[in-house]
């Protein structure tokens, strides 16, 4: 018997799609609950909220409006608070993402409830739900209860499965009004950079290189092993700080949480804010010359050596395999 009644589940839309995170948010939602409400805001996001019917949930509530067609964290809050009262659901799931992080805590402030983040595993105790939390950057689990209801809970990409046969839900368009005055912050001119068109929350390929890389022109081979392999460039926050390449690509802790196929590390040590954010990849490759590096306790394949004799070595081999097929 499912413990709750109703789940609402809040899908983020990228370029008028449905976000990752937000379709396999469906599945733990279904496991709980008796019924599934998700929520999709924005403009010109029916098709969107067609796709996250078709992909498991009961009811799509579609708030589409030109009004939203900029994410402003006053107004999509404060539309989910009012979803959130109409609808009375137990719990609300949020995707881990930049924008879903803050978003959480302010529905939970305006709510007056609990909020739990960067959920890794949700679960049945007792008749409650019971979240699981990463600590101290992931080197700590903790099970979490939220008394209050609804609970609000941000849920980590990549740590659920999406609905395996899922059967059609309904989409139901409602208006929803924000008042004036509730807009503090109003975005006035946009200004999107060609950096900033990387999703690496969606890649199923990650090349990501560390402070081992030496300079910004041996990262270049971090950059032509992505490319040969169709997949996304990814840094940590030294390779970064160094200027090698855009705050963009940073994964970790204090950058984007990813979920990968394959993850290929090169030169980076393994830190526990850059493990933290890696750990639910499908496949690890490690390359460092150290090793004793703890990125190789999590890296389903080391390879210690030099990283800039392992990767030409690499490439090179990637390059005969394709032009062979």
């Amino acid at each position: 018997m499912a413990e709750y009644k109703n789940i609402m589940v809040y899908v983020e839309t990228a370029e008028e799609n449905p976000v990752k995170v937000g379709l396999e948010m469906l599945s733990p939602a279904k496991e709980h609950a008796e019924k599934v409400t998700a929520v999709v805001i924005g403009s010109g996001v029916a098709d969107a909220a067609k796709k996250v019917a078709e992909a498991g949930a009961d009811q799509v509530i579609c708030v589409d409006s030109e009004d939203y067609k900029e994410y402003n964290l006053d107004a999509y809050a404060t539309v989910l608070t009012q979803l959130v009262k109409d609808e009375n659901p137990e719990a609300v799931f949020i995707g881990g993402t930049q924008d879903g992080k803050d978003i959480a805590p302010a529905v939970a402030a305006k709510l007056g409830v609990g909020c739990a983040s960067d959920v890794l595993a949700v679960k049945a105790e007792d008749g409650e739900i019971v979240y699981t939390c990463p600590l101290y950057g992931g080197t700590v689990l903790e099970d979490v209860k939220i008394a209050s209801t609804p609970q609000v809970a941000t849920l980590r990409s990549g740590a659920f499965q999406k609905v395996e046969n899922p059967s059609e839900g309904e989409v139901v368009a409602k208006e929803v009004k924000v008042p004036e005055d509730v807009i503090k912050a109003k975005i006035t001119e946009s200004v999107k950079e060609i950096a900033e068109t990387i999703n690496l929350e969606e890649a199923e390929v990650i090349v990501s290189g560390g402070r081992g890389m030496g300079s910004k022109e041996n990262f270049a081979l971090v950059e032509e092993l992505a490319n040969i392999l169709g997949g996304v460039v990814g840094a940590t926050r030294p390779a970064i700080e160094d200027g090698w390449v855009s705050k963009i690509h940073q994964v970790g802790q204090s950058g984007k949480i990813v979920a990968p196929k394959l993850y290929i590390a090169c030169g980076i040590s393994g830190a526990t804010q850059h493990v933290s954010g890696i750990m639910n990849s499908g496949y690890i490759v490690a390359i460092n010359k150290d090793e004793d590096a703890p990125i190789f306790d999590v890296a389903n394949v080391g390879i210690v050596g030099d990283v800039m004799k392992v990767l030409p070595v690499m490439i090179e081999e990637i390059k005969k395999i394709k032009d062979a097929q």
